[in-house]
Parts: C-alpha cells; structure tokens; sequence
C-alpha cells in the first residue's frame, strides 16, 4: 500500500498530530462512498485494527489503511489554499484526480 503527502498537507497535519492528546492516535484514510472506477475519501484520527495497515510516509506521518480496500492504496493527500481551504484526497493511481 502507498499512500503520497504533500508539503502543503503534511505541514497542516503534523501541526494538528501535535496538538492530538492521544499520541497513540494515527491519520486514517477511509472511503466514504465508491461508484464506478473511483471513490470519495475522508480523513480522521484512528488507531489501527487487525484489518488495517499502517503505511509510513516520506513526511514522517503513519497513515492507516483498510487491508483490502484497493482503492485506498495510491491515494494522495493534499491541502489547497484556494479557491477553497482545505484538504483534498484523490488515487491518481486509479484514475481518480478529484475532478467529477
């Protein structure tokens, strides 16, 4: 599983993993909903189950993921600034560039 954070993201979320209580909580990545080739992402603070792995990333952030959940593995985090502040959760990997 892989799973890409960019500058932007990692930046916002390492200051909100730091300001998290429960160290032991990791981000999640999860499918909200899927419908043909593609899904709709969220994102919340977790700890890992039996059915999850956690994947380390390039910006020191532990990212869990559902095991066989295979259109969580490529998924990209991103944070835009504008036109709308916040993040974005795409899987370039399938297809998915967030733009439907």
């Amino acid at each position: 599983m892989n799973v890409k954070i960019s500058r932007n993201a990692a930046k916002v979320l390492l200051a909100e993993i730091e300001k998290e209580e429960d160290k032991n909580l990791k981000l999640r990545v999860y499918v909200t909903h899927s419908h043909g080739d593609h899904a709709h992402y969220g994102l919340a603070m977790d700890t890992p189950t039996e059915k999850d792995v956690v994947v380390s990333t390039d910006k020191g952030i532990d990212v869990i993921l559902q095991k066989n959940e295979a259109l969580l593995d490529g998924v990209r985090i991103d944070y835009f600034y504008t036109p709308q502040e916040g993040f974005a959760v795409t899987n370039p990997s399938k297809g998915n560039h967030g733009d439907h």
